[in-house]
């Protein structure tokens, strides 16, 4: 048996010359007659200060006392773990202060009282809060450097006040001496210890009890139930995507040309967009008025020129794209590059300068067009696109820019008419996101010169949920069964990521359904796994069936379990949980307690 006490802050006056005198610990465990075969050690921090005394000695007879003082509060500061060890193993709490010392005492109650209430949240520790010393009513100090008075006494109301925030016993010892020490504060320590002891052994004769109990005839054990597969995600290849956009140029619909005519390179107007603002004022997606920033304007009027009815080498498309005169030789010469690194997300910034320094080996050529594309990724009214246009602090491209385009007719190329209602989109963003759709649109397909599109079997809101994973790579299913219907939307287009994430959203909305609300739910499990298999979502279906095995007590009363297949039951019932066995162990055991004629405890 034993008893730890732990105790906190000095009682010493921060003032006082005398610093020999023993501490309120030392001085109770020499004086009580109680104590005997005292024994103690310091240990230091890594400084070399003293963080805390270590005394062990003999208690009540035989119990073992263990007390560390700790005299100095940086310990919670330094060496969080060691205090939160200490609170947490302690049985008694003590903490002192000097009567004489209200700046110790204010710095205790701000900083240190709190954390100690943390420590103790869960805890039903008694705590002694002694306050010691006689106060010394002396003449405060009236240097004008002096914030407050040092000297100033803590008043009893105040002592109190701080043992009701912890839930401590408060005591006043003016000093120690005999009285206070043995009598007083010793009466009040030996009767917390007492409580601890009582406690501990009522806990022991409980656990004691509990111990016997399990040399009875016990009840079958209830296995855990086998684990069902675990479906892993797939990484994401949106900046993949959209990049290949760049590399073969399906339904360009911007050409950059210098001002002699002889190249060109072809781009994409919302992709160009969604990471400029001075791409939204050249193509005429924002106004002047909107952008509200003259140093855009400025770029945009010095490094493109949009052409109207212009003699321009013919494009091999059936629609020509918007033709952009680049009036930066140097600039066009590294264009790109420039939109190599707008397409991989805008955020590859020392790349860019790499790639540029190369192509130009020129500081000067290259300082200018670097400057140029920081114009073309400023924010209206912020002084720089970036504070130093590192790939960490440069705004990416990817969901949350082309979020502002899903579902607006704004540089939309294509119309889908679905239920009587209309959603426009960008052929740009679905052929890089979807290869149905790039099939759909590039091949030799009604859509492919068709502005307006019908899309049949699927609801409006299910494809605008699939069209806006297309465009942010995200998606929040509001239901099981609307998951379920982007789940057959995905398939039917080929999209698998997008699959395979609601096949998660299933799973992990399944798993966290209690077994009442499963037993009481009218979602059909069993129809959840026809609609799986048909739609090729064989993960999703392995796990469907697991699920419903593990939970056969709930399934095997209602109606749709009739409708699984004969290979589907017999799976089923190999994989059941619980098992027959245990339930033939289970009424065996039954049986033995009604014998036995004992009621049992356990059933």
């Amino acid at each position: 048996r034993s008893v730890n006490v732990v105790a906190f802050g000095s009682e010493r006056d921060g003032f006082s010359e005398d610093s020999q005198q023993p501490s309120l610990i030392q001085s109770y465990l020499g004086r009580s007659a109680l104590i005997s075969q005292i024994d103690s050690s310091s240990s230091a921090s890594h400084v070399g200060n003293t963080v805390f005394t270590e005394y062990q000695a003999c208690v009540f007879g035989n119990v073992k006392l263990v007390v560390h003082d700790c005299p100095v509060w940086d310990i919670f500061d330094s060496d969080w773990y060691t205090s939160r060890s200490l609170i947490g193993g302690a049985d008694i709490i003590v903490i002192k202060y000097s009567v004489n010392d209200k700046t110790s005492f204010q710095e205790l109650k701000d900083s240190y009282v709190p954390m100690i209430k943390k420590a103790l949240n869960h805890c039903s520790v008694p705590v002694i809060v002694s306050a010691v010393g006689a106060r010394k009513n002396g003449v405060p100090c009236t240097c004008p450097l002096c914030t407050s008075d040092r000297r100033s006494c803590v008043t009893t109301s105040e002592g109190v006040q701080l043992a009701k925030e912890l839930g401590a016993t408060y005591l006043e010892l003016h000093t120690l001496n005999d009285f206070y020490i043995q009598k007083y504060f010793g009466g009040v320590l030996e009767y917390f210890m007492i409580q601890s002891l009582n406690q501990k052994s009522s806990e022991k004769m409980k656990k004691r009890k509990k111990m016997q109990k399990c040399h009875r005839v016990q009840p079958p054990q209830l296995e855990q139930p086998e684990k069902m597969p675990i479906l892993k995600g797939e990484a994401s290849h949106y900046a993949a995507d959209l990049h290949s956009l760049l590399c073969c140029c399906p339904c360009a619909d911007v050409a950059f040309y210098p001002e002699d005519l002889s190249t060109v390179v072809e781009a994409h107007k919302i992709i160009l967009c969604s990471v400029s603002h001075l791409f939204m004022l050249l193509f005429e997606v924002k106004s002047p008025a909107d952008i509200r920033d003259a140093s855009i304007m400025r770029a945009a009027q010095s490094l493109f020129a949009v052409e109207g009815e212009t003699a321009f080498p013919p494009l091999p498309r059936r629609i020509p794209p918007v033709k952009v005169v680049v009036k930066d030789a140097v600039f066009c010469s590294c264009l790109p590059d420039i939109l190599h690194f707008i397409y991989s997300g805008a955020f590859q910034w020392e790349r860019l300068e790499e790639d540029i320094k190369k192509k130009l080996k020129d500081p000067e050529k290259t300082e200018h067009v670097l400057e140029k594309v920081k114009c073309i990724l400023k924010t209206p009214g912020k002084l720089n696109p970036v504070k130093d246009c590192r790939s960490h602090q440069v705004t990416r491209l990817y969901s949350t820019s082309l979020r502002l385009f899903f579902n607006t007719p704004v540089l939309a190329d294509v119309i889908f008419k679905i239920q009587g209602a209309t959603v426009p989109a960008h052929r740009a963003v679905l052929v890089a996101r979807c290869e149905v759709m790039a099939a759909m649109f590039n091949g030799n397909y009604l859509e492919a010169n068709s502005i307006l599109v019908p899309v049949y079997g699927v609801s409006k809101d299910t494809f605008l949920s699939f069209l806006e994973y297309l465009y942010t790579d995200s998606c929040c299913p509001a239901s099981i069964l609307q998951a379920m219907s982007l789940l057959i939307c995905a398939e039917m287009y080929q999209v698998m990521r997008l699959q395979h994430i609601c096949e998660l959203y299933i799973i992990t909305q399944l798993q966290s359904m209690p077994s009442r609300e499963l037993a009481s739910t009218s979602l059909s499990i069993v129809s959840l796994l026809k609609k799986a298999k048909f739609h090729n979502s064989d993960c999703l279906s392995t796990w469907l069936l697991h699920f419903i095995a593990t939970n056969y007590l709930i399934f095997s009363q209602k109606p749709e379990f009739q409708d699984l297949s004969v290979e589907e039951r017999d799976f089923v019932e190999t994989h059941r949980w619980p098992s027959n066995l245990y339930l033939k162990q289970l009424a065996d055991y039954r049986n033995y307690i009604h014998s036995q004629k004992c009621h049992c405890t356990v059933m």
